[in-house]
């Protein structure tokens, strides 16, 4: 039984990506049956780019589009929950601006995941780096007992036994994932706490497993991401402050359940720096 399927897409300038991340999706097979985009008072055309070629693209896929044009930037999480408001999938998906479409079932695939395994809320595919060697940019989310962050799998190679299974995780990044609706109407809207960005994902995760729902890390689905694209070049916020500010909101809140899971040591959640591509210089990587 195919589910309707829901895309929100949250954009903040960098048209680019964002037209590179809509073509992709509706270059996929199946498109969604519908995508809800909302712009965060992007001044580089991207509007006008979502409401004229992007919404005629998806008219001629079939697709129900709508588009919130918000006069400027409310946050991820604000823009996220007005998409929900207007969500009518029953299965909703995530997904960055800085992301585009490897497998071309991507979305099948993670639908699958969720009606095969009925205790999972939210499933999220492997993340590759846009470019040759296409290496892991994120297997899903561990976070070690004191709270600390580890992006599994990042720069390792993409057919690295260890991430090459489906398995349950601690947390998943939204840069992409889908959830039902059911999970949705049970939990509810992100947290706003968490504006404009950062940990709001892994709250919500939380949020979900704490309800008795499990998180699920599915590699049979590829997506690329752009990392970091979504943020870089802000002016109107402090990347790090918030970092930190909404990382001490995250630990205090879920503290009594993190440092009980056994997650991974401190040291093995260091930040890996690795030399990263932009749109310009990666190109348009392959869609399989």
């Amino acid at each position: 039984m195919k589910r309707t399927t829901t895309v929100i897409i949250v954009s903040y300038n960098k048209r680019p990506y964002t037209e590179l991340c809509l073509r992709s999706i509706l270059r996929a097979e199946p498109v969604p049956d519908q995508i809800v985009v909302v712009d965060n008072g992007s001044t580089d055309g991207s509007v006008e780019l979502l409401d004229e070629r992007i919404r005629d693209e998806a008219d001629a896929a079939g697709v129900d589009y709508t588009l919130i044009a918000n006069t400027d930037n409310a946050g991820a999480c604000t823009a996220r929950n007005q998409a929900l408001a207007l969500a009518s999938g029953e299965h909703i998906a995530f997904a960055d601006n800085d992301l585009a479409v490897r497998s071309r079932d991507w979305l099948a695939v993670l639908s699958s995941t969720l009606d095969e395994r009925p205790g999972v809320g939210i499933a999220g595919p492997r993340l590759l780096f846009p470019y040759e060697p296409y290496n892991i940019q994120c297997a899903g989310v561990a976070i070690s007992p004191s709270g600390r962050v580890q992006y599994c799998g990042r720069g390792e190679p993409r057919d690295t036994p260890e991430f090459s299974e489906p398995r349950t995780v601690q947390c998943l990044t939204s840069a992409c994932w889908l959830m039902r609706r059911q999970l949705y109407e049970h939990i509810g809207d992100l947290d706003e706490i968490f504006n404009p960005a950062q940990y709001e994902d892994f709250d919500y995760c939380y949020r979900a497993r704490e309800a008795g729902w499990k998180i699920l890390y599915q590699p049979a689905a590829e997506m690329y991401h752009f990392e970091n694209t979504t943020t870089d070049g802000s002016t109107d916020f402090n990347f790090t402050y918030v970092t930190i500010k909404n990382g001490a909101v995250f630990k205090q809140r879920w503290n009594h359940m993190f440092s009980q899971e056994g997650g991974p040591p401190d040291e093995e959640c260091k930040w890996r720096s690795l030399e990263l591509k932009n749109i310009e210089q990666a190109g348009t990587p392959p869609m399989e």
